[in-house]
């Protein structure tokens, strides 16, 4: 088999439909599979799977894995020669998986590890597909930042999760870059493809592609794909905002501080001192009235990472 399509579901219904039914639409000259890997959702989504997408491998978490864990479950069954990760917020509107296959194909003597398109909203905008690697160099500043915003902004956690969420309208920009977001990911499936469970969720796109970038195998972004990515949608449509956003930024957190200690140096002192600084900050952007109920509980986990 060609390709293998995976998709992490929790509680993203109607999204979800909406994806596969781009999907089937969309794709051809490909033998591929999809399977969805179900994270425990309660919103019907595995109702509506037996009855609408019988063809559809489903694996039924009985909870909450998290995003990396439910996507190795997936691969683990995978019978496809490469793996295309895929979000349920998002609608292809062109033959994607073909393109990024046939790719694949023509580069193969090529030191390729990973490629995706360049994203675009509901208008058909360039956005947010990929950046550089997280460091303390960039993340502290960005610490400093959340907390600036805290003082003058008292809902600090859902401007940060609507920051973290919404659409950055970037230029079309194509070729060699750090990571490419985890929406759409395309690759070989081998060992580089498995995430580390170890991050619930965000960063694990990240650090799998940091692991290919220690093994010289280059992520790009390639002309050609067209993918609506719905911001945030993946996280669950049944959480209201203010639980979205506690949710979000707690595992955020977490997962940033998990980065940074496995991509830099455990013997160095300043390293040391930096994910130090970096907890700090992230507990002093948690103490604010509004989210510290939902942040308080998390500090003992946060410190003893």
């Amino acid at each position: 088999m060609h390709l293998s399509i995976i998709i992490v579901n929790y509680n993203t219904r109607d999204l979800l439909k909406n994806c596969l039914n781009s999907i089937i639409e969309q794709t051809h000259d490909i033998e591929y599979e999809i399977i969805v890997s179900d994270n425990g959702s309660t919103d019907g989504s595995l109702e509506m799977l037996a009855k609408d997408f019988s063809a559809v491998h489903v694996i039924a978490n009985n909870q909450n894995l998290g995003f990396g864990a439910a996507n190795n479950r997936a691969l683990d069954i995978a019978k496809g020669k490469y793996i295309f990760y895929l979000n349920s917020d998002t609608i292809l509107l062109n033959n994607a998986p073909k393109i990024f296959y046939d790719y694949f194909e023509e580069h193969q003597n090529e030191n390729l590890g990973a490629i995706g398109g360049m994203l675009l909203d509901s208008n058909k905008r360039f956005i947010h597909s990929g950046g550089t690697f997280p460091s303390l160099k960039s993340e502290i500043p960005d610490l400093i930042k959340l907390n600036i915003g805290n003082i003058y902004l008292t809902f600090g956690t859902i401007l940060h999760f609507k920051n973290m969420h919404r659409n950055h309208f970037v230029k079309e920009q194509y070729g060699k870059i750090d990571f490419i977001t985890g929406a759409d990911i395309f690759l070989k499936s081998n060992e580089y493809a498995r995430f580390d469970e170890d991050f619930f969720l965000y960063f694990e796109d990240t650090y799998l592609q940091y692991k290919l970038s220690q093994a010289n195998l280059e992520r790009r972004i390639i002309p050609g794909p067209q993918i609506v990515h719905l911001c945030g949608g993946s996280v669950g449509e049944g959480m209201t905002i203010y639980r979205k956003a506690s949710f979000s930024r707690i595992n955020y957190e977490f997962s940033r501080i998990k980065f940074l200690r496995k991509t830099t140096s455990s013997k160095s002192i300043l390293a040391k001192m930096g994910i130090g600084l970096a907890k700090f900050l992230i507990i002093l952007s948690w103490i604010n009235p509004f989210i510290i109920s939902k942040t308080k509980p998390h500090f003992r986990k946060l410190l003893s990472l």
